[in-house]
């Protein structure tokens, strides 16, 4: 019995050693290497973009193999094993002889497997790409895509970039969503997403077999009922041949991490991670509204979700049960006032702007022009509607719709694609009499309101705006005042400027607005501040603003170059400060280091600067009388960066104050430059200290026993 039990035992000890574990963080997995739980063993894509292991979901105690984003919130996107959990920690990962990746549990039971035939076992490796794509390819092939077996094939509920969702003709692949049963159970839940080919490609959710959205008919060009922003952080690609049929996004930026996911829940959800505060951001989600899901309204009726009662009849059709139409119970749909005869007085009526209708029953003619498809349904009794198949070139091929019509809805964004829907003769002579009567009411509608609106604009623009951006900019030279007028900037200049506005010329916003970085077309660098038509800032605000600003010119003050007011806009254009803000440099930022701050001497002579006026100094002597005579306000932050030198503190500073309390102290390595100035203010002089040297300063200010400066002012820090 020892006998044949010794070879047994060195068999087994042998093959358990001719497996090595990874103990090290790579992205690749070689034949005859192995990754376990118990040791937490792991592939980390090259980039550390994404991560391979096991992992227990939610509050539950059984363990998945997976990959997740290699972030601080751990986010799945891939399970190996969803069908077969592990009870245990026991789970091992590797490469079997035939090539194939396998998960065994204790007792090398093969818990999942990649289960590709055809295999070449010599050089097959497993690999985590950076687009969190787990891939089998042959390792002589280098970095191919030609790959044995790659997980974007098998998605289950989220969708990355470079994933293709839909259909591979050439083998019958269909690769589309399922959702999670719960938070706690990533196994195939009851919700799918995904593209479905029956005469033109369609994506579709459904809740088990029940449809709970659609997006309306592949056209060449979209997918006719959904609306795709151009603003967005992935570029979306749609694949119709006669080889595939698929969508995917790439990524406009590669720093970006982003997806869809569908939840246990049935929604899918856009998601962008937000690196500053350690989460994901929802930037969409499907259904979005009411009229998304699927048939809101019944046969033959459509949704709009704009208005207050969101379903309405088609013309030629009345509500079906019309007491449940009045308790806003739909799903009743509508049905013909009077059925059709397909006499010679019936025809159609045009639809713009509506997602097709699903295609039931249905027939496509792709070579057959618009005006023949036409009279195709005309022939047949039972057409009653059609359109271009699809969107390209003007409109090409034919689509036509039997029976009913069902889950339509009205866009927010008219397509190039109109829908002809057949009704009878009467309903045909009602609709031109109807149409005639509205056109009648809107153009005289339409004639009064713009003429009221171009009396009331012409008197806002005589007495508000045009007075406004003529206001006077004081320009100090030599004690001779001049009032240039400000200049109007016109507003097509400005959206050249900044590129219409771009989102890659914004550089910040404020309570009042976005601010946007332009050029104009002589060179210059400007800042211009669009005002918020929602911002609480007003009409006396902006006047107040260019009046302020205007009037102060200074070295240390940002310019303003011209104001414009264009129907509700308001913009002032100031010169544009390269550097960013001066605040940044005298009080530092807490995102930089203190590096970037200014010496000491450097504020002083700013602070000196605004404070005083300078008869030498044009900009500097306007600031100064502004300030003289309590016509602007300062506030100096009371928290000021470390120095080497010995300083005194800042405090704040109000505009009823006098020169004396409103300059707040100076390092005593300063005093000499500062004191001069000080002493010739007017207080000094009343109490016998004008002209008196003094080598303390702080000396001079205890003698203000009642002001802020003896107790707040001065103190050594």
């Amino acid at each position: 019995m020892g006998i044949h039990i010794l070879p047994l035992f060195c068999y087994l000890f042998v093959e358990t050693l001719s497996y090595s574990e990874i103990s090290v963080a790579t992205d690749m997995l070689r034949q005859f290497q192995a990754i376990s739980d118990v040791d937490n063993g792991t592939l980390v894509s090259v980039g550390k973009v994404f991560q391979l292991g096991f992992f227990a979901p939610g509050n539950s105690n059984r363990r998945y193999l997976g990959i997740w984003y290699n972030i601080p919130s751990q986010t799945v996107v891939w399970v190996a094993n969803r069908d077969n959990p592990l009870d245990d920690s026991s789970g091992v990962l590797r490469i079997e002889n035939d090539g194939n990746l396998v998960l065994l549990d204790q007792t090398e039971r093969v818990v999942w497997s990649t289960n590709t035939v055809n295999l070449s076992s010599k050089n097959i490796v497993a690999q985590l790409l950076d687009t969190g794509n787990l891939v089998l390819r042959d390792e002589r092939n280098g970095n191919s895509e030609n790959y044995v077996w790659q997980s974007f094939d098998h998605p289950c509920h989220a969708m990355l970039a470079g994933m293709k969702l839909g259909w591979d003709l050439r083998i019958g692949l269909n690769r589309y969503l399922t959702s999670w049963k719960s938070a706690d159970d990533p196994s195939p839940g009851d919700f799918s997403y995904g593209i479905e080919i029956q005469g033109l490609a369609q994506i579709v959710l459904r809740k088990g077999s029940v449809k709970m959205f659609r997006s309306g008919p592949w056209n060449g060009v979209e997918f006719n009922g959904i609306t795709v922003s151009s603003n967005l952080p992935f570029i979306p690609k749609v694949i119709n041949n006669s080889e595939e049929m698929y969508f995917q996004f790439s990524l406009s930026n590669e720093s970006t991490l982003t997806m869809s996911e569908l939840s246990y829940s049935g929604a899918l959800q856009r998601l962008v991670w937000d690196n500053s505060y350690l989460r994901w951001h929802v930037m969409s989600s499907l259904p979005r509204d009411q009229c998304e899901s699927y048939s809101q309204c019944g046969p033959n009726a459509i949704c709009t979700v704009s208005d207050a009662r969101i379903c309405s009849c088609l013309t030629g059709y009345m509500p079906k049960f019309p007491q449940d139409w009045e308790m806003l119970i739909w799903g009743g749909g509508c049905i013909r006032n009077s059925p059709l005869n397909c006499s010679s007085g019936e025809g159609f009526i045009e639809l713009e702007g509506v997602k097709m209708p699903d295609l039931l029953q249905f027939l496509v003619v792709p070579s057959l022009p618009l005006e023949e498809c036409r009279l195709e349904c005309l022939k047949n009794c039972s057409c009653t509607a059609y359109a271009n198949s699809g969107a390209t070139g003007g409109g090409t091929g034919c689509l036509l719709w039997f029976a009913d019509l069902i889950d339509m809805k009205k866009l927010t964004l008219s397509g190039s694609q109109k829908l002809y829907i057949r009704a009878g003769a009467s309903d045909l002579v009602s609709t031109s009499d109807s149409n005639k009567k509205k056109m009648v009411v809107v153009v005289l509608t339409i004639s009064a309101t713009i003429a009221v609106v171009f009396v009331i604009a012409s008197c806002i623009i005589w007495k508000l705006i045009l007075p406004l951006c003529t206001l006077p900019v004081s320009n100090t030279q030599a004690g001779d005042e001049e009032n240039p007028e400000l200049p109007i900037i016109n507003m097509d200049t400005i959206a050249e400027a900044t590129n219409n506005f771009a989102h890659a010329n914004k550089i910040g916003e404020g309570g009042f607005g976005p601010v946007y970085k332009g050029m104009l077309t002589t060179g210059q660098e400007i800042a211009v501040k669009r005002l918020s038509e929602n911002s609480c800032q007003g009409l006396n605000e902006f006047k107040n603003e260019v009046m302020l600003i205007s009037k102060l010119q200074h070295r240390n003050l940002v310019r303003i170059l011209g104001c414009c007011s264009h129907g509700a806009e308001r913009m002032l254009v100031y010169e544009y400060m390269p550097n960013g803000s001066l605040d940044l440099f005298i009080f530092g930022d807490t995102k930089n280091t203190r590096n970037n701050l200014l010496v000491w001497r450097r504020r002083f002579h700013i602070i000196v600067g605004i404070a005083q006026s300078n008869p030498d100094d044009a900009e500097s002597a306007l600031a100064g009388r502004i300030w003289s005579v309590n016509e602007a306000t300062c506030s100096f932050v009371s928290s000021i960066a470390e120095a080497n030198d010995d300083m005194i503190g800042i405090n704040r500073c109000h505009a009823k104050s006098t020169p004396i309390n409103q300059i707040i102290a100076a390092p005593y390595n300063l005093q000499e430059e500062f004191s001069p100035w000080l002493l010739q203010s007017q207080q000094f002089e009343e109490l016998g200290y004008a002209n008196t040297p003094t080598q303390n300063l702080s000396e001079i200010l205890r003698h203000f026993p009642n002001s802020a400066m003896s107790n707040n002012f001065v103190h050594q820090v």
